[in-house]
């Protein structure tokens, strides 16, 4: 049995309890779990997805702000960028006014494959909404965004 003589237990049960990091942790691994299960079968993470989503616009994002998006370094984009271009779904190109800059896009087939994803997303959306329904989801999307 291990013993930590300078934390009290009483202290571990409060942090067990109240720690709002590692509530939300718990809560993201469990979000993340039932949205990779529902994409499984087209070959997707949820971060793949969030990923191929965010490409969804009209103009090729640069490498710098899809990564300020999403809230990710760019070496770790990079590394989540490869198994989508590996698989054709998203390519990088060079920027025509800056040949620095490497912007982002979707292929053809990545548009069908995130075309696909989006009802499995909105499925499994909906069944997590329905679980906080009591609590407010809106309410709950609104203080994530406080926090962030």
């Amino acid at each position: 049995m291990s013993k930590c003589q300078e934390v009290s237990f009483e202290l571990t049960l409060e942090v067990r309890d109240t720690c709002l990091c590692l509530h939300l942790r718990r809560a993201a691994r469990a979000v993340a779990r039932r949205f990779d299960a529902a994409l499984r079968p087209l070959g997707l993470t949820n971060g793949q997805f969030s990923l191929l989503m965010s490409l969804n616009r009209p103009d090729p994002p640069s490498i710098g702000s899809l990564s300020a998006l999403l809230a990710m370094d760019r070496t770790t984009l990079t590394a989540n960028l490869k198994p989508l271009q590996r698989r054709g779904l998203v390519e990088v190109i060079v920027d025509g006014a800056d040949k620095r800059t490497r912007r982002l896009s979707l292929t053809p087939a990545g548009c069908s494959i995130l075309a696909a994803a989006c009802p499995i997303w909105k499925r499994t959306h909906a069944a997590i909404d329905d679980l906080l329904a009591g609590s407010g989801p809106d309410r709950l999307r609104a203080e994530l965004r406080a926090l962030s």
